[in-house]
């Protein structure tokens, strides 16, 4: 079991659903400092690959109060699963959750065949082990919510950085899934994305940094980081019409129900 640090100054509390501190400006302690003088308690750190797997599990142990993990095989990468399947399999099995994965046909990096079979393994390994599996999924609509629908995994299917518009959310929102939103929402062009977050169910929802991509607005001009999750929360807070409190509190609940015991 985790130890868990108490906050007790009575500010409210967040937590980062997807943040790749490996890949951080600074160093993950540097980071995770900051982030818990923002109010954020704890966050999930998924990989992208064998290599990044690694580096995520071994932040989580170093700061097992504050980070849980994930190893999977993102879609740029997916060309790479029938090397890296034997590695990643193990180490899923030890990990708190699965991915990032999934579907990328915007920049199809990796055959889509490719894909396909990485992200569907992927989802077997989800089944298999009742874990949460983090899903990428960038013009690939259809064809992510096809095998997510004949998966039935619910809300332990999480769409990390969801850009689906309204439609789209509606329907996934129909097979169970959780979604999770990133700084895009802060954009002045994503509207879209902000007509999303309307239909999306406030109790099945998350929100990510996606460190160090998709910066906020107001820092636009430097690397994301943890620290900047209450910005996306105010975002939400603003579309719902509710206050950011509220929308801390049910993400954080979130969280931690889809998580499980992996939750610090």
């Amino acid at each position: 079991a985790r130890r868990r640090i108490a906050m007790s100054d009575g500010k409210v509390r967040w937590v980062d659903s997807h943040c790749h501190l490996f890949a951080g400006a600074e160093a993950p302690a540097v980071l995770l400092d900051r982030a818990v003088a923002a109010g954020v308690e704890w966050l999930m750190c998924p990989g992208i690959d064998l290599e990044t797997s690694l580096e995520s599990r071994l932040i989580a142990h170093t700061h097992p109060d504050r980070v849980i993990w994930a190893a999977g095989l993102h879609p740029h990468n997916a060309m790479n699963w029938v090397d890296q399947s034997a590695g990643l399999s193990a180490l899923i099995a030890e990990a708190d959750a699965i991915g990032e994965c999934g579907l990328d046909y915007y920049r199809d990096l990796s055959p889509r065949t490719a894909q396909r079979e990485a992200f569907r393994a992927q989802i077997e390994l989800a089944s298999s082990l009742a874990k949460p599996i983090i899903v990428h999924c960038r013009d690939a609509f259809a064809d992510v919510y096809e095998d997510l629908e004949s998966a039935g995994l619910g809300a332990k299917a999480i769409l990390h950085s969801w850009t689906g518009g309204s439609k789209w959310t509606k329907r996934f929102a129909g097979i169970g899934v959780t979604f999770s939103f990133a700084g895009m929402v802060t954009y002045p062009t994503a509207d879209t994305l902000r007509r999303a977050v309307a239909v999306a169910p406030p109790e099945r929802c998350m929100v990510e940094t996606d460190t160090p991509y998709l910066s906020p607005q107001v820092h636009r001009d430097r690397p994301n980081e943890p620290a900047f999750v209450p910005i996306i929360g105010a975002a939400l807070a603003a579309v719902w019409g509710t206050d950011v409190a509220e929308v801390a509190r049910l993400t954080k609940a979130t969280a931690q129900r889809v998580f499980g015991s992996g939750g610090v």
